[in-house]
């Protein structure tokens, strides 16, 4: 298989590998047995679901490529969620583990999620970040110029400033 169908098999195979096995299968397991899912969980679990599937969407049709790092999109993604957030996907993710930690108001559940995090930023930071200058270098650094790595309220309005 070749092609636009291969794509999307890769790509369906990287979001379960990678935010399905992060966001679902791992706090499945942690999750208090015997507690009900409290109603205030839903809406950022509900927020993180939609938001993630959109970016992966994107990724795939803006990007022509997926979200594993085995097959990256071919040019830099800056529209939809992520005119926004230079890292919606993970964002989405957060929401995610929000929603699960404060359905079962689960302790685990938020350590997980505050450790996951961590973990993003440190990946986006040491990795993510440098490839896409080194791979990407003028398109990346105009991106970077206008658009925040997380939400960055009010770091639009700091001009000549990396609204990091």
């Amino acid at each position: 298989m070749s092609g636009p169908g291969r794509l999307f098999w890769q790509a369906l195979v990287a979001f379960l590998a990678l935010p399905g096995m992060v966001a679902f299968v791992v706090p499945w397991t942690l999750r208090p047995r015997g507690v009900p899912f409290h109603v205030l969980g839903a809406l950022p679990f509900a927020l993180g679901v939609v938001l993630l599937l959109l970016c992966v969407r994107t990724f795939y049709v803006a990007g022509r490529g997926t979200l594993a790092p085995w097959h990256p999109p071919e040019r830099v993604v800056t529209v939809g969620l992520y005119r926004v957030s230079r890292n919606p996907m993970y964002v989405a993710v957060l929401l995610i583990l929000c929603g699960w930690a404060l359905g079962f108001a689960s302790r685990a559940l938020w350590i997980y999620a505050g450790f996951v995090a961590v973990a993003f930023h440190l990946r986006v930071v040491l990795f993510e970040e440098p490839w896409l200058a080194r791979t990407h270098p003028d398109e990346f650094a105009a991106y970077r110029a206008r658009v925040p790595r997380w939400f960055g309220i009010g770091s639009f309005s700091r001009r000549g400033s990396d609204p990091t």
